[in-house]
């Protein structure tokens, strides 16, 4: 398993990493995509660190902590063969101090995060959601506070816009308090919008993606046609409501290559759809589910090959769509190209990567 270094710090993850939303699984929304008990838990641990994934990426709303109890248990007398990452922020109650990161939120979430993972520590903690009622100040003051007390190594976000992790940046750069070095993101080849502001802001400030829902919420696992309704086991008959939408033209033209290159390759569906991930500019780690080990070994058959170029070009044509303004139209931009031609150059770069 290649690994890479997360953003802008000496952090090493691999290019593969597991999310255990599956685990302990509850509700309406993580009933469906998983209920493994701590024992199936473990057995999936375990084939992820013979393969060389030791990187393990949970959140505190997961059924109401149940995932980072599983989690904890499954990793039980090997703290130091892991990382783990979670992420705190959204509601988990109706209290007033339920929802949040302020001092007091922040402080408690992580300690109740390393109970129930019975961990000392936690390798990355990400902020779930932008908190615009608490000061950045505070937030990040209460950050370093946490990395000085030995309970956080690294820190990161996730579902941020760009001008609030520039902001969140420059606060932390002016008080010399850490830095986020990772942004969990929704990212797959029916969902690019990560690539108009938060990559080339990512590859500036060094900050690692860590791919979210990297099939586009289970819509390229190889099971979605053109033509048919999704099969009567597919978990997007419950939970499609909940994740981002997806036109779905687009999204049969993704899966019309996505078959070719199968046929090509040898290799399944959502094996091709993490591989053209992977090589995508600033992606640190693509977080991947599974529900049993055959979904889990089938992952993990996403890396040791490369698509060819001209199979790379064909998906990054059918996911293509019109970038919304200020990046479009192209014209447009190539007027501003002799004002500022080094983030000119970087910026089409890193859009026209594949």
């Amino acid at each position: 398993m290649d690994v890479r270094f997360l953003g802008r710090s000496g952090l090493k993850v691999p290019v593969l990493s597991f999310g255990a939303g599956t685990f302990g699984g509850s509700g309406p929304l993580f009933g469906n995509w998983g209920t493994s008990d701590a024992i199936e838990a473990r057995r999936l641990v375990d084939i992820c660190l013979d393969a060389g994934v030791n990187l393990f990426d949970t959140a505190d709303v997961y059924s109401d902590g149940a995932s980072e109890e599983v989690l904890g248990a499954a990793i039980k007398g090997r703290r130091d063969a892991v990382l783990i990452s979670t992420k705190i922020g959204l509601p988990m109650g109706d209290g007033p101090n339920d929802a949040g990161t302020s001092r007091l939120r922040l402080i408690r979430s992580v300690e109740r995060a390393l109970k129930r993972l019975g961990a000392d520590y936690l390798d990355l903690l990400q902020l779930h959601a932008f908190d615009a009622a608490t000061p950045v100040e505070e937030v990040l003051a209460t950050l370093d506070a946490l990395v000085r007390s030995g309970k956080v190594r690294y820190v990161g976000v996730s579902n941020f816009a760009g001008w609030q992790i520039m902001k969140s940046l420059a606060v932390a750069d002016a008080h010399g308090w850490p830095r986020y070095v990772a942004n969990q993101v929704y990212y797959s080849l029916v969902g690019r919008d990560y690539e108009w502001d938060l990559m080339p802001l990512g590859a500036d400030q060094g900050l690692g993606a860590l791919v979210w829902s990297p099939l586009g919420w289970g819509r390229l696992t190889g099971k979605i046609r053109r033509g048919a309704p999704p099969p009567a086991e597919s978990r997007l008959h419950e939970t499609a409501r909940f994740g981002p939408p997806v036109d779905e033209e687009r999204l049969y033209r993704v899966i019309d290559v996505l078959d070719e290159l199968a046929s090509e390759t040898g290799k399944a569906v959502p094996q091709i759809a993490l591989n053209w991930l992977i090589n995508r500019p600033t992606v640190a780690s693509i977080i991947v589910g599974a529900r049993t080990e055959a979904q889990l070994r089938q992952n993990l058959g996403a890396v040791g090959w490369t698509l060819a170029p001209d199979q790379i070009a064909r998906l990054d044509a059918a996911s293509a769509v019109m970038p919304p303004y200020p990046h479009f139209p192209y014209r447009i931009q190539e007027g501003f190209a002799r004002l500022n031609p080094p983030t000119y150059a970087m910026e089409n770069a890193l859009r026209n990567a594949g």
